[in-house]
C-alpha cells in the first residue's frame, strides 16, 4: 500500500483550522507505487508526438565522380571530376570523405510510434495519484507543501464559490 491512513480529513472551508469529519481514503490513493510503471509508460507516450526525419536519398551523390583507378599513388576512393578549383579531385561519395553520403542514412520509415496498453496508462494514472498523496514524494519533487495540512486536502464545498486564485491563496 502506498499509504497507510485509511482516512482523509476533511477541513471546514469558513475555518481551515476546524475540522468537519472522515471520509475514508479513496481506493486509487492506495494503489502500490510502481515508478518503472510510470517511466515505461511516460517513456514509449512520449515518442508518440515524434515527427518522420531522414536525410535525402541523393545527398552527397551530386557529383559525377569516379575513381582513378590505380596507378596514381592515391585511394581508390571516387574523386570529383574537373580543375581549376578546389574541389576537382576531392573524394566524394563515401561516408569518409567530406561532402560524401552518411553511412546507414536515416530512414522515414524506422518505427517512431509506440503502442502502450491502455491497462497500464490506466495504472500509471494510479500509481501517479497514490504518489501525489506521499508528502515526501511531492516535496522531493519540489513543491512547497508546509502550510498544507495533509495531503490529499479535502475541503468542504465552500471553496468552489472562488474565482481567483488569490481569494483561494487568503482563504
Amino acid at each position: 500500500m502506498a499509504t497507510a491512513r485509511p482516512v482523509v480529513s476533511i477541513y471546514n472551508f469558513e475555518n481551515p483550522s476546524e475540522k468537519t469529519g472522515t471520509v475514508p481514503m479513496p481506493y486509487v490513493l492506495q494503489s502500490p507505487l510502481r515508478p518503472d510503471l510510470v517511466r515505461e509508460v511516460h517513456t514509449n507516450m512520449a515518442k508518440n508526438k515524434r515527427q518522420a526525419y531522414a536525410v535525402s536519398p541523393k545527398a552527397g551523390y551530386d557529383t559525377a565522380a569516379e575513381s582513378w583507378c590505380t596507378g596514381r599513388a592515391v585511394a581508390r576512393i571516387p574523386r570529383a571530376p574537373g580543375g581549376g578549383t578546389h574541389r576537382a579531385g576531392q573524394a566524394a561519395f563515401g561516408n569518409q570523405a567530406r561532402g560524401g553520403g552518411m553511412f546507414n542514412p536515416t530512414k522515414i520509415w524506422r518505427r517512431w510510434h509506440r503502442r502502450v496498453n491502455v491497462t497500464k496508462k490506466r495504472h500509471a494514472v494510479a500509481v501517479a495519484l497514490a504518489a501525489s498523496s506521499l508528502p515526501p514524494l511531492v516535496m522531493a519533487r519540489g513543491h512547497r507543501i508546509n502550510q498544507v495540512a495533509e495531503l490529499p486536502l479535502v475541503v468542504t464545498d465552500g471553496i468552489e464559490s472562488l474565482t481567483k486564485t488569490k481569494q483561494a491563496v487568503e482563504a
